[in-house]
């Protein structure tokens, strides 16, 4: 799907308020209701808008601490690390990357102990690399017309 200057003014509008009323969003970017309506609907069937999503803060959800794990596995175990990063609530996303690690995930947990147990359940798996986030600076930003 090609998306013209029209959708990304929505997409930009969505990502800064989702909860926003279609009335509100097509106020914002100068169409009608139906217009942007319709639009909506063609970005999500494409699966350029994935889903909405609230934001939640970690701390205020009891979780003190947020770090980055990189690990290096075996092919044979990629499987049982997945389905194990997978069944543990407080990872929050994981990347297969190039380099060194296999993947690299970020966790949350209440306390370096916490932390200390969610890694011990990867060891046997492979060699892991944690660094403990100590702000964010730069967070999770919207995503812009490619320049």
């Amino acid at each position: 799907m090609e998306i013209d200057s029209k959708s990304w003014s929505i997409l930009q509008a969505l990502q800064g308020n989702a909860r926003q009323s279609l009335t509100e969003l097509a106020q914002s970017v100068g169409m009608s209701v139906p217009a942007v309506s319709e639009r909506v609907k063609r970005l999500e069937e494409a699966g350029v808008i994935r889903g909405y999503h609230a934001v939640v803060a970690p701390l205020r959800a009891g979780y003190a601490l947020s770090a980055l794990v990189g690990i290096t596995v075996p092919q044979p175990a990629k499987k049982t690390l997945l389905e194990r990063l997978e069944a543990m609530p407080e990872v929050q996303e994981c990347h297969h990357v190039t380099g060194n690690d296999s993947y690299v995930f970020r966790l949350l947990a209440r306390d370096v102990s916490h932390l200390e147990l969610l890694v011990s359940r990867l060891n046997d798996l492979g060699e892991t690399r944690t660094s403990i986030i100590l702000s964010t600076p730069i967070s999770q930003r919207p995503v812009l017309p490619p320049r």
